[in-house]
């Protein structure tokens, strides 16, 4: 029987490093807040270690070298329970809030989703709204990856966790010769990113406290905002172009940006055949978009509509979900394209969800292989990418993990329908939560939010970030009779 112990002593030490992060709204609340705010963080501090160091105790004894399944299992806990512990100060400092909805909102904030189930948001203490938005920036990349790269001293395996962490179809490609060179060289890049960004933003005009926390949830791709009218608050033009324009680069490939730097050529980036793909889309589901609000006369101007499309399709197709507008209020072909560009966008080993333009650029590629085929059975045409032939292994992959995601989509809305949802807000919501797209369409568009759900529903699609997070394949396999036999 597979022992879960060595797992646990594991966790123990992540749990311990993880109540220091509440150091950064614990810093906000001494400043600004009132005090009973500051005992909730500290509370909440003490709490995290102290359950760490007792789970560390019961399990000191049982340590083995990390296994791959060990991997999985140690993410799952992570992606679980860490949630649970950043809700607790929720519930302290959030008027009438459930244990669900602080449960649900930590998820998202986690999993880099940005679907919130609160509103009030400009009424709430600073330190709340830092703490959202913070836990989506450590949440982007990965707090696994986090671990891996700047803790090392916690005694962690690092490829077994990579695996089951890093997104996207091929995540056996080493960079370096050590995965924690890896990991920290994807966190340098993540982090000088995060200081462009957030200088970025105060040059665009806002305060240090919300240029922080929206640099968080932009580079995060996870859209929280510190306001309820989300970028449409501060109604500015500089703000819109600065958040399009670092979403559009927290959508690439940060191993890209890595490869880059070590290389000290920009040609990693621009010969990459799925970075390609994304500029392609994104500029013509632009054009597309911009097209057709000037000529259904929704803005004044075509310029405006340039603007505007430019904003929302980075917004949604790099599952960031931040809004200027009520852009369900638009044709019904413009907010469906933009769900649906939420789906497969964002590219593998971005901090954006859903299916990764590399998938839909291998499945293309295989449908175009199929079709030669038909009229030349005998033909050797292998898929390709980057010039090198993939292994049928990938292929086969990718095909497992679209029927599952498909299977997985259809059958949380059927859940959500049998609760009496209606089609749209039930669809549109399994989307935006199992993407991690954030906001979605009817009754959880952006101009609402899913505190309008029952506990149930929430609970569902709590459970659909958290399969979106992990890559649907990473959460279901600990369903599997094989995964706990010895």
């Amino acid at each position: 029987m597979y022992s879960l112990l060595p797992v646990l002593n594991i966790f123990s030490r992540i749990l311990i490093a993880f109540a220091f992060v509440f150091l950064v709204p614990l810093a906000w609340a001494w400043s600004e807040d009132h005090v009973q705010y500051r005992y909730v963080w500290e509370g909440a501090m003490a709490f995290a270690a102290f359950s760490g160091v007792a789970l560390w105790a019961l399990t000191r004894r049982h340590t083995r070298e990390l296994q791959a399944r060990d991997g999985f299992m140690l993410v799952n806990l992570v992606w679980t329970v860490l949630p649970a512990y950043a809700a607790i100060p929720l519930m302290f400092t959030v008027p009438d809030i459930t244990w669900t909805k602080a449960y649900f909102e930590a998820m998202s904030a986690l999993t880099a989703t940005g679907a919130t189930s609160l509103s009030g948001l400009d009424t709430l203490p600073i330190s709340v709204n830092v703490w959202r938005c913070f836990l989506q920036l450590v949440g982007g990349l990965g707090i696994m990856l986090l671990v891996v790269a700047v803790l090392p001293m916690l005694g962690l395996g690092g490829y077994q966790v990579y695996k089951a962490e890093t997104p996207g179809p091929m995540k056996d490609a080493k960079f370096t010769p050590r995965i924690s060179e890896t990991a920290r060289g994807l966190w340098s890049v993540y982090f000088g990113f995060s200081v462009a960004c957030l200088l970025a933003y105060r040059w665009a005009g806002m305060s240090w406290a919300d240029a922080f926390m929206h640099m968080c949830t932009t580079m995060g791709l996870g859209g929280f905002s510190s306001h309820d009218a989300s970028i449409g608050f501060f109604d500015s033009h500089r703000v819109e172009a600065v958040a399009t324009v670092f979403m559009a680069l927290a959508g690439i490939n940060f191993l890209r940006y890595f490869i880059m730097v070590r290389s000290r050529s920009i040609m990693p980036v621009l010969r990459d055949r799925e970075i390609q793909t994304y500029v392609f889309v994104l500029l013509g589901s632009i054009g597309l978009i911009a097209s057709l609000l000037s000529v259904n006369n929704v803005v004044d101007s075509f310029p405006e509509a340039l603007r505007t499309s430019a904003f929302h399709v980075l917004s949604l197709a790099t599952t960031t979900g931040y809004a200027s507008t009520d852009y369900t209020l638009w044709p019904v072909f413009a907010p469906v394209l933009l769900m649906f560009l939420g789906c497969f966008v964002s590219c593998a080993g971005s901090t954006g969800g859903g299916i990764k333009m590399v998938r839909m650029v291998l499945l293309v590629k295989q449908a175009r292989r199929e079709l030669v085929r038909i009229i030349h059975p005998r033909v050797i045409n292998p898929v390709t990418m980057g010039g090198a032939v993939l292994p049928m292994s990938v292929m086969t992959a990718t095909f497992g993990f679209m029927l599952i995601y498909g299977a997985t989509t259809m059958g949380l809305t059927m859940v959500l329908l049998f609760t009496g949802l209606d089609i749209v807000t039930a669809f549109s919501a399994v989307v935006a939560t199992v993407n991690n797209i954030g906001p979605g369409l009817g009754d959880v568009g952006p101009s609402s939010n899913f505190g309008v759900l029952n506990s149930f529903q929430i609970w569902v699609l709590s459970f659909a970030m958290l399969l979106g997070r992990l890559e649907l394949l990473s959460v279901l396999v600990l369903f599997t009779s094989r995964f706990w036999k010895k």
